[in-house]
This record gives structure tokens, C-alpha cells and sequence, in this order.
């Protein structure tokens, strides 16, 4: 179970947030013209995904992905997000929501309600792709411990 409130499992929910919520959220958040200032400004960059290979559980480069970082200070809480693709406006977005809720912001509770629901459908939709793909599962016979 994810938690919202919990800083890690925050960034990847805000990662697969819609950016149209955390425009929204990072828009209710600025209304009130609280003290804002950017800390890393929205560049997308190239970053290297690694993956752990499931044989000898050694790390391995897959490969380069377009990501999109943000880090903003807001009211003296810092804020950080990482968003995939180039996507600089989500980002600082996303940046700005990370701030608002560590920082104990009165969107807080929505903002966690719109997390929450993000982490919904990220579970449905890994859940449906798990249905979808579990048919194709292929097993291997092998002959090593066989005499």
C-alpha cells in the first residue's frame, strides 16, 4: 500500500499523476502567493534506468529515459519531483504538490485524496496488464537434474 504522506512513494505517485491535476493543485497551492522560489528549474535530461537481472540479481544499465526533474522551495519546505518525458510543467507542478503536502499545506488532504486515487488506478491498471499478458506466460522444462 502506498502511502501519500510517506516522501518516496509521494514522488512516484506524482510522477504518474496527470498533469492537468498537478497544474491544478500546484495553481490552488499559489493563490494565496506564498514564498516561492526555483531551486532547479525544469530541464529534461537523459538519466540511466537500471534494472537488477533476475538470474545472478546483478544491476544492469537498460538504457536512457527522458525525464523531466523540478526542485522548488515553498514556504521554507523543499519540494522535488520527477516527472517521465518532457513535461517542464508538470514537473515544477509536481514540485510545487510535493512542497504543499510536506509542508502540511491546507490542500493537503485533497491533494492526498487525488494521490491516493492516482495509486488506484496505477494498481487496476498494472493489474489488468498482469491479466492480460499472465496467458502468454511460457514455461521451460529442463533436463540438468534429470539422470
Amino acid at each position: 500500500m502506498v502511502d501519500p504522506h510517506d516522501r518516496s512513494d509521494r514522488f512516484e505517485l506524482i510522477a504518474a499523476c496527470e498533469a492537468a491535476t498537478l497544474a491544478r493543485f500546484a495553481n490552488e497551492v499559489l493563490e494565496d502567493d506564498p514564498p516561492l522560489s526555483v531551486r532547479q528549474e525544469p530541464r529534461p535530461q537523459l538519466l540511466m534506468q537500471r534494472v537488477e537481472e533476475p538470474v545472478e540479481r546483478r544491476p544492469f544499465n537498460l538504457g536512457e529515459v527522458l525525464v523531466t526533474p523540478a526542485e522548488v522551495e515553498l514556504a521554507g519546505e523543499r519540494g522535488f519531483a520527477m516527472v517521465p518525458g518532457k513535461a517542464e510543467r508538470a514537473a515544477l507542478s509536481g514540485a510545487i504538490v510535493d512542497a504543499a503536502v510536506a509542508g502540511g499545506h491546507e490542500r493537503t488532504p485533497a491533494i492526498v485524496d487525488a494521490l491516493e486515487d492516482t495509486a488506484t488506478r496505477q494498481r487496476e491498471r498494472r493489474r489488468q496488464s498482469w491479466a492480460e499478458s499472465k496467458h502468454t506466460a511460457v514455461e521451460f522444462e529442463t533436463m540438468e537434474d534429470q539422470q
